[in-house]
């Protein structure tokens, strides 16, 4: 059977529009990123430098370690605040049982370098655990239970550490925080360990199929036998334990470890997550979409500080292309909800 001709003109840009419409959560991101770059370039010719690409990638390299977990728990259509919370209080917690020097004014629990490095991540885990309970087996919102962990963190942060600075963590922690490995930051390879990680689970695994089953469609999930409390849990604790890490290795690299360190870690994972493109509805995006993500925090941030514009005026671009982002991010959701019916 031939198609008239007439028809095939008339279908072809109407396909290209749904294709474009489908892909625009990919698009979008990945424009703005070369837009970034170009301009940058342009703006200042050190962007450009491979040194300035190193320092990119360690800007983003804390940010990133939560952004993988918050990864997993945005798929499933679920949010999670406390990702800045557990970050800071096992950063303070690694240093808690480390020797610290006779000048720091806290009274901790000293522990060798390994067991202080597994129980805070243990204390983590147990946060992580406790936002799964809450959100699966009680019924709480994640909004409203990653609130309270929220709390809950900062707590613990000002328990352990009294309003007083710790400076020391385990020789690991200070080596993958703030060492190197010939001229090259460690931290930027743990980074692209934990999103090559994220990526290969997300895309290769069974769990990783039922996380875009839970989120595309949950009550399809629970008809195909998919246990979604259990994959709601995972996620969470998943979110819980890349924020401790990425806790402790700031901590190593910003050299101390106090109160509220991280508190603005959680809009930049959010942001990092949502710019990239993956969808606040769930089911769509990945670990690529949050790669492109950070990378435009990141060109966006360094490359403010090249033209050197006023810093309040930077917080305002941000929070305007997150904005953007959102937009896109509905409008897309809306397209593909219009299509359904």
């Amino acid at each position: 059977m031939t198609i008239p001709v007439q028809e095939a003109v008339k279908g072809s840009p109407s396909r290209a529009g749904a294709f474009l419409r489908n892909r625009m959560r990919n698009i979008a991101p990945f424009a703005t990123l070369i837009i970034l770059l170009a301009f940058f370039s342009i703006a200042s010719p050190s962007f450009l430098s491979v040194d300035n690409g190193v320092n990119v990638l360690t800007q983003i390299s804390v940010t990133g370690v939560i952004a993988v977990g918050l990864t997993f728990v945005i798929l499933c259509a679920e949010i999670d605040l406390s990702v800045a919370a557990i970050a800071n209080a096992t950063g303070i917690a690694v240093a808690y049982f480390t020797m610290q020097e006779s000048y720091v004014n806290i009274p901790n629990l000293p522990l060798p370098g390994y067991a202080a490095i597994g129980l805070a991540l243990l204390i983590c885990a147990f946060l992580g655990l406790v936002n799964a309970f809450g959100t699966t087996l009680i019924g709480i919102p994640s909004f409203i239970m990653t609130l309270a962990m929220m709390q809950i963190g900062a707590g613990i942060c000002a328990l352990l550490v009294r309003g007083q600075i710790a400076y020391a963590v385990p020789d690991l922690v200070t080596m993958m925080g703030s060492g190197t490995i010939a001229g090259f930051p460690w931290i930027i390879i743990v980074l692209g360990v934990f999103l090559l990680a994220g990526h290969i689970v997300l895309t290769y695994t069974r769990f990783g199929r039922y996380v875009y089953m839970v989120g595309g469609n949950r009550e399809a999930a629970e008809y195909s036998g998919v246990n979604v409390k259990m994959v709601l849990g995972a996620v969470m604790v998943i979110s819980a334990v890349c924020s401790g890490v990425a806790g402790m290795i700031g901590v190593a690299h910003f050299g101390s470890a106090q109160q509220n360190e991280f508190d603005g870690y959680l809009l930049d994972a959010i942001a990092a997550v949502v710019v990239g493109g993956t969808s606040l509805f769930g089911g769509r995006g990945g670990i690529g979409n949050t790669i492109i993500g950070l990378c435009i925090l990141g060109v966006l941030n360094n490359g403010l500080d090249h033209v050197q514009i006023d810093s309040f005026l930077k917080i305002l671009i941000r929070g305007i292309i997150l904005l953007v982002a959102l937009i896109i991010n509905v409008y897309v959701q809306n397209l593909r909800d219009r299509q359904r019916i």
